[in-house]
């Protein structure tokens, strides 16, 4: 008798312990994926009857591109080519003096003519680049454009 209450007293405290390690382990924070640990793709602009393409590997450039960015038509391509021709101009008397500027942001030269049709989507995505790094680096690349969006 005497042995059966000392092993049911055992199995109480078993199951006690057992019960407060399953809550415990119930209340634990799971591990949570860090998005951030993914690499982000590339945004590339191209046009195939030009053959020329532009890879953006800039962190950050896809999401301002698909949430920040006004959509695609909300602007004409007169429009953005010429704001374009401003920001290219400005970026690259940035790119060819690195003693002045930072050659982190003003890696390459970029090599915008006028007189060429690019299309809309080079244009569209190319300003909005330049919208993004303007805020992104807090530049300013032509008259009148603070680089703030809305």
């Amino acid at each position: 008798m005497l042995l059966n209450l000392l092993i049911m007293k055992l199995l109480k405290q078993l199951l006690l312990l057992f019960s407060i390690s399953l809550f415990i382990w119930a209340c634990s924070s799971s591990p949570i994926k860090n998005k951030s640990t993914e690499k982000e793709k590339p945004v590339v602009i191209a046009n195939d009857s030009l053959e020329y393409e532009v890879i953006i590997i800039d962190p950050g450039f896809n999401l301002f591109l698909n949430s920040v960015a006004r959509p695609e038509g909300y602007y004409s391509q007169s429009y953005l080519e010429t704001r374009n021709r401003i920001f290219v101009t400005n970026w690259n008397i940035r790119a060819s003096n690195p003693l002045q500027y930072n050659t982190n942001i003003y890696e390459n030269v970029i090599d915008y003519q006028p007189n060429i049709d690019y299309g809309y989507e080079v244009n569209y995505k190319l300003y909005n680049y330049f919208m993004f790094a303007q805020q992104k680096y807090k530049m300013r690349l032509g008259t009148g454009f603070s680089g703030k969006i809305r």
